[in-house]
């Protein structure tokens, strides 16, 4: 439950960001085991809001890009 509420308080560029940190955590090594866990579930975390993100973003273009073609096909007739 707490991803879900996650989603809807923490944007996407916030939690681009945040990943990017924890990427370069874990890449940068030197931390125990108990902490690349950590830090590797908080960066699954953060990929499904990003996903959740641009998942919305992508319906949102598809949406639009049909209704545009609809309302194109229309202007054309009228003229």
């Amino acid at each position: 439950m707490a991803a879900k509420t996650e989603e809807s308080t923490l944007g996407y560029e916030q939690a681009r960001d945040e990943l990017i940190e924890v990427v370069r955590r874990l890449e940068a090594g030197g931390t125990t085991l108990e902490e690349s866990l950590a830090l590797w579930e908080r960066g699954e975390e953060l990929a499904k809001v990003c996903r959740h993100w641009l998942e919305g973003a992508r319906a949102r273009l598809d949406a639009a890009l049909s209704g545009g073609e609809d309302g194109a096909g229309t202007a054309d007739s009228d003229d």
